[in-house]
């Protein structure tokens, strides 16, 4: 990728794994991040921008995502294969800003959301509603999510990622949850990672109420207490 990918955040103490000052301390604080492309662009930039992820994503709806091409994209929205690049870069950088929109209304769920996901109600009851919601989540888009994952390292260094991990801790450490909250949330974050959930679901044939009752008996080992 060209330039659409952040550097991972600088170490902070007192945060996980380097999150941003925002998610430090009451949940209002957390702040929705983006997956690859920075926002704020011009007016006409981010319509350019909108039509050609319209395209991107009607074409991904049907050819999937692997078979997405940015020659493809520039033909259904009409302008030179010059214009896609510019804007997203390459390839990933395309795929990235389509899941950008995904991940960003799974965060606003669990930021501000209704509870139990969201704030109002216990940490408890959010953390056992936080991987339900992540496992459909992965579900729902693992051919775009393994589509954007061409360096396996990149997966532990994104700020979504970044943001997942401190909204666990979090909660883990609200619930009072005993141990290291930041490792725990490493854990349970790695039982909702997308290639697992695909691995279980489809090649194993594990139903979803399967994993999400397993993600509550996670949870509630942990010292959490019950879902409910």
């Amino acid at each position: 990728m060209t330039g659409l990918t952040p550097p991972p955040p600088s170490p902070d103490h007192g945060t996980p794994d380097g999150a941003p000052d925002g998610t430090r301390g009451e949940h209002p604080g957390l702040a929705l991040i983006p997956v690859g492309e920075p926002p704020q662009l011009r007016a006409d930039a981010a319509r350019n921008r909108t039509r050609l992820l319209e395209a991107a994503s009607q074409l991904t709806a049907r050819c999937g995502a692997a078979n997405l091409t940015m020659e493809a994209v520039a033909a259904a929205a009409g302008v030179g294969k010059g214009t896609v690049f510019r804007r997203f870069g390459d390839r990933t950088g395309l795929l990235l800003a389509l899941l950008d929109h995904r991940e960003q209304q799974l965060q606003a769920a669990f930021i501000s959301g209704p509870p139990p996901l969201g704030p109002g109600a216990p940490a408890a009851q959010r953390l056992h509603a936080f991987g339900p919601a992540v496992i459909r989540h992965e579900r729902d888009h693992h051919d775009l999510i393994l589509a954007t994952r061409t360096d396996p390292l990149r997966a532990y260094s994104v700020p979504a990622r970044h943001l997942r991990l401190a909204h666990l801790a979090m909660l883990l450490r609200e619930a009072g949850v005993d141990g290291d909250a930041e490792l725990l949330a490493h854990t349970l974050l790695g039982y909702l990672d997308t290639t697992l959930v695909h691995h279980l679901t489809v090649e194993r044939g594990m139903s979803l109420d399967r994993l999400e009752a397993t993600w509550h008996d996670l949870v509630t080992r942990l010292g959490a207490g019950r879902a409910g």
